[in-house]
């Protein structure tokens, strides 16, 4: 079901971005639209793990450097019936996490130091199951062609209101069709951002759901993933993490200055005994 919505809400977020190049610049400004998106994407496919691990100032970790934190992973992997992925530590307090990669084959999950200091090897072997969950589940390729298209569309609807501004300066304000159409960029460039802030926020409340599931699954303890989750949100309200925004919805718990997700954010965790029907 969740697969099911995520390509439904995916497809709607596509024709959102077509709507407004349409709105901009006819049928040549949806086929800009669609050929801007797509070059985004493909940019975003190849080299967005390395973008997001150099946002976090994050270091790879060898089996020598840590082994410990290698061989926790290697099983988790195991358990995933995934190949072992490139290990990764941000030496920062504050405890979080996060998973990035096109595909199991080349697969990153990164750890704070701080993340070690508050949870236990059960716990932090359910939030590397989580994470794996991501990288098995695609949700780290959708989730980078999510924020892609979303943010083409903010660029767009920001083009949208030079476009309505410049429209009005040159006369066109008297003009019925001419005044219609400014007001159309306008509507759309307020409206159009927000919508798909709201779809793509949509989107990550069920790849997450769907990671948590996974991953409960995976690593055997719904128990100390449940209780990991309630630790890492505490304790990055405690110590917050500065990242930059563009990858702070990679991170399993938000990273921002000791603010809470809204109420509509795909960071809000089901209760334990949601984890309680996982329990092998």
């Amino acid at each position: 079901m969740n697969t099911l919505k995520t390509f439904f809400l995916l497809m709607i977020l596509t024709g959102l971005l077509l709507l407004i190049g349409g709105a901009i610049g006819g049928e040549m400004g949806i086929i800009i639209a669609l050929v801007f998106a797509l070059a985004l994407n493909f940019g975003a496919y190849w080299f967005s793990d390395k973008i997001a691990l150099s946002m976090a100032h994050a270091r790879p970790i060898t089996a020598d450097d840590d082994p410990q934190l290698y061989q926790l992973v290697a099983e988790q992997a195991r358990l995933a019936n995934m190949p072992m992925p490139k290990v990764y530590e941000i030496d920062e307090p504050s405890p979080n996490a996060f998973a990035t990669g096109r595909n199991p084959q080349n697969a990153t999950v990164a750890v704070t130091s701080g993340i070690r200091r508050i949870l236990t090897r059960e716990e932090l072997a359910g939030v590397m199951a989580h994470e794996m969950a991501h990288v098995g589940n695609r949700d780290t390729l959708i989730m980078t062609v999510v924020a892609t298209i979303a943010g083409a569309i903010t660029m767009l609807a920001f083009m949208a209101q030079i476009a309505a501004i410049f429209g009005s300066f040159g006369g066109h304000g008297d003009d019925d069709e001419g005044g219609g159409n400014i007001i159309t960029l306008l509507i759309l460039a307020i409206i159009m951002p927000i919508a798909a802030t709201i779809i793509r926020m949509a989107i990550s409340r069920a790849r997450e759901f769907q990671a948590d599931q996974t991953g409960a699954h995976n690593c055997g303890n719904p128990e100390a993933l449940a209780r990991a989750l309630e630790k890492l949100e505490m304790g990055s309200e405690i110590r917050p993490m500065k990242v930059n925004e563009a990858a702070s919805h990679l991170f399993i718990v938000n990273p921002s200055a000791g603010v809470r997700w809204p109420a509509c954010s795909p960071r809000i965790r089901p209760s334990r005994s949601a984890f309680a029907g996982c329990a092998i």
